[in-house]
Parts: structure tokens; C-alpha cells; sequence
């Protein structure tokens, strides 16, 4: 396997940077309260960055949203890449892929995620969806929600008629709504039309079920974005505890303060390089769901740990709720429970893990 980044990749990740550095200020975070702020998303459609993942990858992605995650950007980067741009670029027909893709490329169409199926949404003959989705993530900008039913379809409705938005706000400022369906029309993701017919045949990269490949892309797009979290919170500590004094010495020569930022940069490595591989597996084509789940599981356990190191090392102005770092500490632990405690994480892991050796010891 190889993490390196291509030159595409690399350019896309540094302009990435650039434009979160510039735009992404904590003046202008906290000037959007617990809003997104569209004129850094239009900057990042602008760019190209959004239509450019569906050649970049998913690692492409990952590195982007690493990028998001160092700022703590209030757009809904990962959530239309992920359930808008690849899940209809993988598992969306022709005709799908040809109408809708340009649109999400551009930031015209935003897209967010009822996931994971919940059991809350049933879909009837005609397509048309019924259930509450207590929390959805980057709803209130949505144009349109990916929904999971009962049965695990995915469909695509726009959020339009049918659909009622009530704002909820979760620890990180992600402008999330509870979402209810009242027959609201829907199409089937990968349906040769709107709402019948047969599933298009998937390509062999995409051989488990749409269902399990969007939530596993979910995941590995998530850690990567919880791996930049932890990043800029151990950078914003690295620099603080350098300049602030106590007792004559710079925090930073304390030995339990390099100690548990040693720490945390070793737990940020592990959240990138499990998040890299199931990223990498994916465009590769390979079976990644363990990987996924592996990300998540580190991310989950591991974020939560770094940022609250993070906050604990700048001491009293950590406690400060408008200081910066405060910023990675909501995120990184919205991201946790987004993600799954790591007991449930692990769990699944396990759980998937003996079923994959199951089928195998079957085929021999």
C-alpha cells in the first residue's frame, strides 16, 4: 500500500489549506455562531474543490477534509461529498450521476445524511418516505438528504414537500435538524428510474451493498476529518504551552507537559494512518469495512483523548468557551458520538470480523 499522496491530491490538499487558513478565522467562526458560513462555501465550490473528489478518491478526501478539520470550518464539506458526491458517483444510475453530479460539484446542491438506517423511515410502492430522523447532521443547508429506510435502500429527496425541518444543536455547531417525513416523494438510489426497476449493476469495487459501502465511507471520511480536529487542537497547545510561563519555565520544558503531547501526536497518527488505509483500500477496490471500522474506532477513542488534551494543557484559558481550542474540543467529542462510542465501534468490529471468517471457512 501507498499513502502518498498523488500530485492532484497534494495540490488539492494545500489549496484546500489556503483557503480554510484565510476564510475559516476564529473571528469569522464566531461571527457565524452555530451556523455554516456560505461564503466559505462558495469559495470551496468555486475552487473546484467539491466536484474535484470524485476524481481525487476517497483519500483525496480524507486529506481535504483533514484540512477542514485543523479550522474547524462550519460547511457541510464532508457530508455532500460523502452522501451526495461518491454515493451517487458509486451507486447511482446514469441518469442520476448525469443530472445530479454537476450540481453537487458546484455547491448548488447540498447534501446530508440520514445515517445510519435507524428503522424510523419506511419507503411505500410509490417511493414515497415516511418516519423522523431525530438528528441530521448539516440538515438546515441541505438541499436534499441521502435517507437509509428500514430495509437499508437509499433514497434521495429533496427537501421540499413532504418534509418538515426542526432545528436541534449538537455540541458542535454542525446545523443539524430533526428531519420528518409525511410522504415525501423520493427516488431510489441506482434505480433505472425514479422510484421502480432493477438496481444498476454496481462495479466490482463496489461489490458489498450500497448501504454498507456509503456507511463505511462515512466513517474513514470522518476520521480523517477528526484527525484534523485533533491536529490543530495539539497545534494550538504546542503553541501556547511554548510562550506561556510558569514559575520561570516555559510549560513546554516540563517533562509531563511533553509527555502527554507526545502522547496525543502518537494517538493523531494512528486516527491518519488507519483513516489512509481504509481510504486507500477503497479506491483501490479492496474490501474496507473493517478498516473503516478501525478508523472509527481510533478516531473515536483516540480524538476524544487528544482533545482533551489539548484543552487541559492551555490550563485556565482552556476553560475559557471562547477560546479557539474550545472550538476542537465540541467537535472532537461530536465526532466521537457522531462515530459511535469506541465499546459499540468495537463491538461491530468484532461482530464483522467473525462473520468474514465465517464466510470463508464456508467457501473452503
Amino acid at each position: 500500500m501507498d499513502f502518498t499522496p498523488t500530485e492532484e491530491q497534494a495540490a488539492a490538499r494545500d489549496l484546500a489549506a489556503r483557503i480554510f487558513g484565510d476564510l475559516a478565522t476564529p473571528e469569522r467562526l464566531t461571527a457565524a455562531g452555530t451556523g455554516s458560513d456560505p461564503e466559505l462555501w462558495k469559495a470551496l465550490s468555486a475552487a473546484g474543490l467539491v466536484g474535484a473528489v470524485e476524481e481525487l478518491g476517497l483519500l483525496g478526501l480524507v486529506l481535504l477534509l483533514e484540512e477542514q478539520g485543523r479550522s474547524t470550518a462550519q460547511v457541510p464539506f464532508a457530508s455532500t461529498c460523502v452522501y451526495g458526491l461518491l454515493a451517487v458517483a458509486a451507486h447511482g444510475s446514469a441518469e442520476q450521476r448525469e443530472r445530479l453530479l454537476p450540481g453537487i460539484g458546484d455547491g448548488s446542491v447540498v447534501v446530508c445524511g440520514a445515517f445510519p438506517a435507524q428503522g424510523g423511515v419506511r419507503a411505500s410502492a410509490r417511493g414515497e418516505l415516511s418516519g423522523t430522523v431525530p438528528v441530521v447532521p448539516w440538515l438546515r443547508d441541505a438541499t436534499h438528504v441521502l435517507v437509509a429506510d428500514d430495509r437499508r435502500r437509499l433514497w434521495l429527496t429533496p427537501v421540499a414537500d413532504g418534509t418538515h425541518i426542526e432545528a436541534v444543536e449538537l455540541t458542535a455547531p454542525w446545523s443539524a435538524g430533526r428531519l420528518t417525513l409525511d410522504g415525501a416523494a423520493a427516488e431510489r438510489l441506482g434505480a433505472t428510474d425514479a422510484h421502480f426497476g432493477d438496481e444498476v449493476q454496481q462495479p466490482p469495487s463496489y461489490s458489498s451493498s450500497p448501504y454498507t459501502d456509503v456507511l463505511a465511507t462515512a466513517r474513514t471520511a470522518f476520521a480523517g476529518l477528526q484527525a484534523g480536529v485533533c491536529a490543530g487542537s495539539l497545534a494550538r497547545a504546542v503553541a501556547h504551552t511554548n510562550t506561556r510561563e510558569q514559575f520561570g519555565r516555559l510549560l513546554a520544558t516540563r517533562q509531563a507537559v511533553q509527555l502527554r503531547a507526545a502522547d496525543a501526536h502518537m494517538d493523531i497518527e494512528a486516527i491518519r494512518v488507519t483513516a489512509y488505509e481504509a481510504a486507500w483500500r477503497r479506491d483501490a477496490g479492496l474490501p474496507y469495512a473493517t478498516h473503516a471500522l478501525t478508523a472509527a474506532w481510533w478516531a473515536s477513542e483516540a480524538g476524544t483523548r487528544v482533545v482533551h488534551t489539548g484543552q487541559h494543557l492551555h490550563g485556565g484559558a482552556g476553560a475559557d468557551l471562547d477560546h479557539p481550542v474550545h472550538r476542537h474540543f465540541l467537535w472532537g467529542r461530536q465526532l466521537d458520538a457522531y462515530l459511535g462510542c469506541g465499546g459499540e465501534v468495537l463491538q461491530e468490529l468484532g461482530e464483522l470480523i467473525v462473520n468474514e471468517d465465517s464466510e470463508e471457512n464456508e467457501k473452503s
